[in-house]
């Protein structure tokens, strides 16, 4: 056990610690939840840096046998492909302990659970062993419905509402997955759950066309394709201000990482069959959602539609199948996970404030909240592609790859048209929201201050930086994406052309 192992057990140790501060010391409580999730990011920080991008490959690796007998292994890994999602954990991990630095609604027990829900989606990230990357995913799943039952609030649905049907949803994922893996294990020769080692094993067409869409729909689900949409915005609205970021942020990062890692990487026979499919549903879900996007008035519900819009982007990218679009939808997950994070992050501290999330009974808030509204355009900038910032780039270079696919440019075209309703929403939102005349019953809310400001000026920094310097992101996306689809491409040598 080494540098991998310590980004999920920093998390664990401080909710253990947790357990043993007396309840009414939230101050201890909330200062070791932040130092744990700070660990975490400083070595997130460190693997990213130190990782050799000229190397390329695994690296960092902690490999041992855990159980014999059924070939699981305790093997973590990462890579130019995994790396940024690690980074992004951390990241919306540590920024979303201040968000809920206002939380004393049980913050025992609310930083315990959070500090669990962390260590999980980690953990999913750093696996390279199938069986272990299925025990961290089941652990994400508890602490969001405990969390949402207790400290979630929604007006348009109830939270238990929220709370049972993401559950179910995430579940009935879980199912497909676990079907489907538990199939891949017993092709593999019912020895072994590395990913690499069946990774290099050959499977016969008709197999891979079977097996890759129960991946499809497990990871479709997660990462809220559609029409397996549906408990995003809702789970998003009845979820606490943390559990939106992290779930928006990095949860369904998990379905996009899962497709390629285990998906492409293993079965790219179905991938290529699949492929149509899936980018005709990713334009139906960026198109839809958008629309709905616009029709939305509560704040959750507007970033849970875009979010669902930009997954579709996201699948566009992996079923063009080529070296530009795949690195564009890695690097999009990362962008859209730091800018839905902040985004949540300003929602819940207006909501907190004026206990509203209804845009037509906000309004003018930039007066009386000038570093809040400041959040809101750039998350809402970032949204919307805004040269300069971090979308833009990762968007641009997944519809440059899939436009080389000329089957698809036809659907490609639609998906591109939806970035218009992106403008139109985000716009609005923050017009609407933030702009205007004052309105004087909200003179009395405070802006954000001291912790509250963490999340603004971290994400906020990384949505500039990452726009400015995108080779930061897209140099190190493109070190994994060259050897994985270096690999596909022995088995199809025209790089996945439809």
């Amino acid at each position: 056990m080494g540098l991998l192992t310590s980004l999920f057990l920093a998390p664990l140790i401080g909710a253990f610690i947790i357990i043993f501060i007396p309840k009414d010391e939230v101050k201890a409580v909330k200062l070791v939840a932040a130092l744990s999730a700070l660990v975490s990011l400083v070595v997130a920080l460190y693997a990213y840096f130190a990782y050799d991008k000229a190397a390329g490959g695994l690296q960092f690796v902690e490999n041992f046998a855990w159980t014999t007998d059924l070939g699981v292994s305790y093997f973590l890994g990462v890579d130019g492909i995994s790396l940024p999602m690690v980074l992004l954990t951390a990241l919306i991990g540590f920024t979303s302990i201040y968000a809920s630095w206002g939380e004393n609604k049980r913050p025992k027990e609310f930083f315990i659970l959070l500090l669990i829900l962390i260590a999980g989606v980690m953990g999913t990230f750093v696996a390279q062993d199938i069986f272990i990357f299925l025990l961290f995913y089941e652990v994400v799943v508890i602490p969001i419905y405990i969390m949402v039952i207790i400290w979630g609030s929604s007006k348009r649905v109830t939270k238990e509402y929220s709370a049972m049907k993401l559950t179910i949803y995430l579940l009935v994922g879980s199912a497909f997955l676990l079907a489907g893996m538990i199939a891949l294990y017993v092709k593999a020769g019912a020895s072994t759950f590395s990913i690499p080692e069946i990774a290099a094993m050959d499977f016969s067409e008709s197999t891979q066309i079977f097996l890759f869409f129960f991946l499809l729909v497990g990871f479709g689900s997660l990462l809220s394709m559609w029409p397996f949409h549906s408990w995003s915005p809702d789970g998003y609205a009845g979820a606490p201000t943390a559990v939106s970021m992290i779930h928006a942020g990095v949860l369904k990062k998990i379905g996009g990482y899962g497709l390629i890692r285990i998906g492409l990487a293993i079965l790219p026979l179905g991938a290529k069959f699949w492929a149509p499919y899936i980018v005709g549903l990713g334009v139906i879900g960026a198109v839809y959602a958008s629309f709905a996007a616009l029709k939305q008035r509560d704040l959750k519900y507007i970033v849970g539609y875009s979010s669902v819009a930009h997954m579709g982007f996201v699948l566009i990218g992996i079923a063009a199948m080529n070296v530009i679009s795949v690195n564009g939808a890695i690097a999009n997950m990362f962008a859209h996970g730091v800018m839905a994070a902040l985004f949540f992050a300003m929602i819940g501290y207006v909501y907190g404030k004026t206990h509203t999330r209804n845009v037509d009974e906000l309004g003018g808030l930039a007066h009386q909240l000038p570093k809040v509204a400041t959040g809101f355009v750039i998350a809402g900038m970032a949204s919307l592609g805004l040269p300069g910032l971090i979308s833009f780039v990762p968007e641009f270079t997944i519809f440059v790859g899939a436009w080389s696919e000329a089957a698809y440019r036809p659907m490609v075209i639609f998906g591109i048209a939806s970035i218009i309703l992106t403008a139109m929403y985000n716009l609005r939102l923050i017009a609407t929201s933030m702009f205007g005349p004052r309105k004087a019953q909200y003179d009395s809310v405070p802006d954000a201050r001291g912790a509250e400001l963490v999340p603004l000026f971290l994400l906020g920094a990384v949505i500039i930086i990452g726009g400015l310097f995108p080779s930061l992101l897209t140099d190190m996306v493109n070190s994994g994406v060259d050897t994985l689809m270096a690999k596909i491409a022995e088995v199809l040598p025209v790089g996945g052309s439809n």
